[in-house]
């Protein structure tokens, strides 16, 4: 994620913490949500993908943003798409949901909107949070750490509701899926890594 967010938001140091850092297979493991849980996906140094409860990471989150603030960053930016509560924080922090959300609004706002979602259980959350944007939403699901076939699905999907923009609402969605499903669906696609990276550089440069 980060090379590919580098190339918009200039010549900046980067420093990263993940909310898993430092945590065995079997330590994540145990993060894994139940039935009630607010679901976030994300990818691993090996590049597997894994399932966790937001509620086990907010206070490795924070302890990440201490870290940073400790080392000397000029700002953080939590880049999960997920909606997240209020941390501590002396320097600017900038939250990627926030960010999307906005921008998307500002580009495309009371269009029809399909929003692209990583997992089926986030779907219903997703809905919630896109509402507020869309004149009408069509919300489909593919993990950005599948396989082509799941994002061919869900693009095929969001082409037959008619929608105006599709919006590939997870940091985890590249480039060139931005390309594969403009592609598909022959309309506007909306990658949060870039909106996310391009409004970040404006509080940095």
């Amino acid at each position: 994620m980060v090379p590919e967010m580098v190339q918009w938001l200039g010549t900046v140091e980067v420093m990263e913490r993940g909310a898993l850092d430092g945590l065995s297979a079997t330590e994540i493991a145990a993060l894994h949500p139940d039935a009630t849980d607010y679901t976030l996906v994300t990818r691993l140094r090996d590049g597997s993908s894994v399932v966790i409860a937001k509620r086990h990471i907010i206070p490795r989150i924070q302890q990440a943003i201490d870290e940073l603030e400790e080392a000397g960053v000029d700002a953080t930016v939590l880049v999960c798409t997920g909606t997240f509560p209020a941390f501590a924080h002396r320097k600017p922090l900038l939250f990627a949901e926030r960010l999307l959300v906005e921008g998307v609004r500002a580009i495309a706002g009371g269009s029809r909107l399909g929003i692209l979602c990583p997992l089926a259980a986030q779907e219903g959350l997703t809905r919630e949070k896109w509402e507020s944007v869309a004149g009408h939403l069509h919300v489909a699901s593919a993990s950005p750490y599948g396989h082509g076939a799941e994002l061919e699905a869900a693009a095929h999907v969001l082409r037959e509701a008619g929608v105006d923009y599709v919006v590939l609402d997870c940091m985890g969605y590249t480039q060139g899926m931005k390309e594969q499903v403009r592609q598909m669906t022959g309309v506007p696609v909306l990658l949060a890594r870039s909106i996310v990276a391009r409004l970040v550089a404006e509080v940095i440069a």
